[in-house]
């Protein structure tokens, strides 16, 4: 210890700072939603009050919103395309004397500059029920009807990637999150003694990923699973030394097979999600490459 470090270490604690932040959209608000928990995610200490509009497509509507803004003063972002409704939003922050942001606003013009095209007025036109919205759905329908070993080795070859992994290595949720970027997702789960994914070894079409985790953090979120399941501890499910001989069987069983490896054990599902998605860009690289 470093002298004076003992007494930086007991100084007092920096207190949260809790702030109102008025999301208005007049979509479904969640690109807005998306944009501010990022945002915030760059302060240390800071925690917002959401109020969220969506859906703003009338002045009427407006006139509560500003209503409630004016009842917990704070920050506005908004994503409002109607003109007249931003500048009632606009002249209402302004006699309230409250920041108003309009969150696309410097991408948009940036995009508009650089592409010479003019701007779409259509509201909510990134959720339109294109070709996009129902792969989407397909993706959706495709994860949860080949989750959890669920599928064939033929059915599997419908998929985009095929995760494998020992049990609550998140191969579930990554499917589901994929699924909604219209990423058909699979997965396998590699159970000691009952499945090994050697079946997977025969698939043509999809990327097959293997997702590890350190026995600690395994036996941790097996540990919390049995507890809210109310189930018995005694299990080698739970024995350090059994899943650190799991987890070893299934890396090496990966390495074997020249499987790339997701290791996602510090790794957010959206983190492990966006790692796949690089993935498979690098192999559609490829293949493009050698088309060529």
């Amino acid at each position: 210890m470093t002298p004076g470090s003992a007494g930086r270490a007991a100084g007092p604690t920096r207190l949260a700072t809790y702030f109102h932040v008025h999301l208005v959209s007049d979509s479904t608000g969640e690109t807005l939603n998306a944009m501010a928990k990022a945002v915030v995610a760059r302060f240390d200490g800071v925690i917002p009050i959401e109020h969220i509009y969506a859906l703003v497509r009338s002045g009427k509507q407006m006139e509560r919103v500003l209503e409630e803004v004016a009842a917990s003063p704070g920050v506005v972002l908004h994503t409002l395309v109607d003109r007249e409704l931003r500048e009632q939003l606009e002249e209402g922050c302004r006699k309230l004397d409250m920041p108003q942001i309009a969150a696309l606003d410097p991408l948009v013009g940036a995009l508009s500059r650089y592409l010479g095209a003019a701007l779409s007025t259509r509201v909510g036109a990134q959720h339109a029920l294109d070709t996009d919205y129902f792969n989407r759905i397909a993706a959706l329908d495709y994860a949860m009807a080949h989750d959890d070993g669920q599928g064939t080795a033929v059915q599997l070859e419908g998929a985009d990637v095929v995760l494998c992994g020992v049990s609550r290595t998140s191969k579930t949720p990554t499917c589901i999150y994929l699924a909604h970027r219209g990423i058909r997702a699979a997965n396998v789960p590699l159970v000691p003694g009952q499945e090994d994914g050697e079946r997977l070894v025969g698939l043509k079409n999809p990327l097959v990923v293997g997702l590890t985790v350190s026995p600690d953090r395994l036996v941790q979120i097996r540990k919390n699973r049995l507890d809210g399941l109310n189930a018995n501890r005694a299990s080698a499910y739970i024995d350090h030394d059994a899943v650190r001989e799991e987890t070893v069987k299934a890396r090496r069983a990966f390495e074997r097979r020249g499987w790339p490896v997701i290791d996602v054990t510090r790794r957010s599902v959206e983190e492990t999600a966006a790692a796949i998605i690089n993935l498979l860009n690098e192999r559609r690289t490829r293949r493009l490459g050698a088309a060529w």
